[in-house]
C-alpha cells in the first residue's frame, strides 16, 4: 500500500506540475519576505492587509528599514540564511547586485512586458537580462510660482531674465533651484538644458557609446546664464540648502522638486504646473527618468519560495490593481500603464508621469556609479561647486567633467 501511495502522489505531483499548479509540500515555507524603506515599506504592509492573497497559500511579510541607504546597505550585506526574497530599491543598484549574485533574472511573457515602456525595464536590466518589475516612476520636475510667473516659461533664458528683471523688486532668493534631488541626481535637468547630457542614446534606444557633451558649449552656456563675469548671478545656486523653503515662501520663481512630496507644495495651495526645465534652443532638459524596482534575490530559491516570489511580483507589483492599490497609500507615479491612467491617481502623479515622458533619460547605475571621487555623482555637484562658488571658468572645468564623464563611459561598456 504505501508504494501505491507514493506511486500515486508522484502521478498527482506531475500532473500539477504540468498543468501549472504549485505543489507545496506539509513542511513547505510559506512565508515570502520583502525589504524596503522607511516610506514603501510602511505602506506596503498597509497596502497588502487590505488583501492578503496576491499569491494563495503564501503570507508577506514586509520589513521596513529607517531610510534608504539603511536598506541598500543591509541588503549589500545580507546572506542566503538573512536576505529577503524580494527587495524594492533603486535601479542603480542592480549591476552590483546582480554582479554580486544576490538578484536573480526574471523572464516575463510578452503580454506582462506590454504593461511598461521598454525604458523601465533598461533600467532594471544588467548584460540583457531582467532582475525586476518597475514599480514606481522615479523622476523630478520643474513647477513655477503662479503668483509670480503667469505662465510656463519657453525657454531657460526666459527664466533667467525674468529673476534679472524682478530681482530686487521681490526680494528673490534664486531663480531656479534644486528643491528635490540633490545637486546631481536632481540637477541633472539643468546640465542637459544648457548642453551637457551625461550619455546619449541612439534613435534604437541603446547608449550611443561614443558620444559625450560638448564642453565648450555647455561651458559658454553657464558663462551666459549663470554668471555675471567670474562670479554667480544668483539665479542657480550650488546648493540644494533651503530651497524648498524659499520656493514655498516665494521668494523663488522655479524649483525642482522630488514626486515623492508633490504633496507638500499642493497643501501649500501651488499648482501642480509640473514641466521638465526649458533649454536654451528649445529642447528641455532630460531628468533622470528611472524607476524604483521590485527586484527578486537569489535568496528566494534558498528560501524555498523562488516560484511565489515571482508570482507576487507579476501578479501584485506588475499588475494594474496591485499598483493602484499600492500607490493610494505611496502616492508616487505608477510606473504600469494601466495604473497610470487609472481614476484615482492625482494630478501630482500625472504631473510628474508626462514630464518624464516628455524629457527624460533612464538611470544608467553601470555608467553613473564610476570610481569613487570621479563617479556622475562625484563629479557633477563638485563642477557647481568649482564654477558658482570658487569662480572658476566654466568652459575649463567642463573640459575636465567632460573626460570624467567620457572615461565612465567607456569602463561601463562591457557591462551595456
Amino acid at each position: 500500500m504505501k508504494k501505491k501511495f507514493f506511486r500515486g502522489f508522484a502521478v498527482l505531483a506531475t500532473l500539477a506540475l504540468a498543468a501549472g499548479l504549485a505543489v507545496t509540500p506539509a513542511q513547505a515555507n510559506t512565508k515570502i519576505v520583502v525589504w524596503a524603506d522607511e516610506s514603501r515599506g510602511p505602506n506596503l504592509t498597509k497596502t497588502l492587509a487590505t488583501k492578503g492573497d496576491w499569491v494563495p497559500g503564501y503570507t508577506v511579510t514586509v520589513k521596513s528599514f529607517a531610510n534608504f541607504d539603511a536598506l541598500k546597505d543591509a541588503i549589500d550585506k545580507a546572506t542566503a540564511t538573512t536576505g529577503p526574497d524580494i527587495v524594492v530599491g533603486a535601479n542603480d543598484w542592480v549591476p552590483t547586485l546582480a554582479k554580486n549574485g544576490k538578484l536573480a533574472p526574471l523572464t516575463l511573457t510578452a503580454s506582462q512586458r506590454a504593461r511598461f515602456s521598454a525604458s523601465q525595464f533598461y533600467d532594471l536590466s544588467y548584460k540583457k537580462k531582467l532582475y525586476g518589475i518597475p514599480v514606481d516612476v522615479n523622476n523630478v520636475a520643474m513647477i513655477y510660482n503662479t503668483k509670480l510667473v503667469t505662465s510656463a516659461p519657453k525657454s531657460f533664458g526666459e527664466m533667467v531674465d525674468y529673476y534679472k528683471a524682478n530681482k530686487t523688486s521681490k526680494s528673490l532668493k534664486a531663480g531656479l533651484c534644486v528643491a528635490g534631488g540633490g545637486m546631481s541626481w536632481g540637477a541633472h535637468s539643468v546640465f542637459s538644458a544648457l548642453g551637457a547630457d551625461a550619455y546619449y542614446f541612439n534613435p534604437n534606444g541603446t547608449i550611443n557609446k561614443a558620444k559625450s557633451f560638448n564642453p565648450n558649449e555647455f561651458g559658454g552656456n553657464v558663462k551666459k546664464f549663470l554668471m555675471d563675469g567670474k562670479k554667480s548671478n544668483g539665479f542657480f545656486p550650488a546648493t540644494d540648502t533651503g530651497c524648498k523653503d524659499n520656493f514655498l515662501a516665494g521668494s523663488v520663481p522655479f524649483a525642482i522638486i522630488g514626486n515623492w512630496e508633490w504633496n507638500d507644495y499642493k497643501a501649500k495651495g501651488f499648482t501642480m504646473n509640473l514641466m521638465p526645465v526649458p533649454g536654451t534652443s528649445g529642447k528641455s532638459g532630460n531628468a533622470f527618468g528611472s524607476v524604483s524596482g521590485a527586484l527578486l534575490t537569489t535568496f528566494a530559491a534558498s528560501n524555498g519560495v523562488e516560484a511565489a516570489a515571482k508570482s507576487l511580483l507579476v501578479d501584485f507589483f506588475g499588475s494594474t490593481a496591485g499598483q493602484v492599490a499600492y500607490q493610494l497609500n505611496e502616492k508616487r507615479p505608477p510606473a504600469e500603464k494601466g495604473a497610470s491612467t487609472d481614476a484615482t491617481v492625482t494630478d501630482g502623479q500625472k504631473g510628474f508621469g508626462a514630464s518624464a515622458a516628455a524629457a527624460s533619460v533612464p538611470q544608467v547605475g553601470a555608467i553613473l556609479n564610476g570610481p569613487s571621487g570621479t563617479s556622475y555623482w562625484d563629479s557633477a555637484p563638485a563642477y557647481w561647486t568649482a564654477v558658482l562658488v570658487d569662480g572658476k571658468d566654466p568652459v575649463k572645468e567642463a573640459k575636465k567633467l567632460a573626460a570624467i564623464w567620457r572615461a565612465n563611459l567607456k569602463a561601463a561598456t562591457n557591462d551595456l
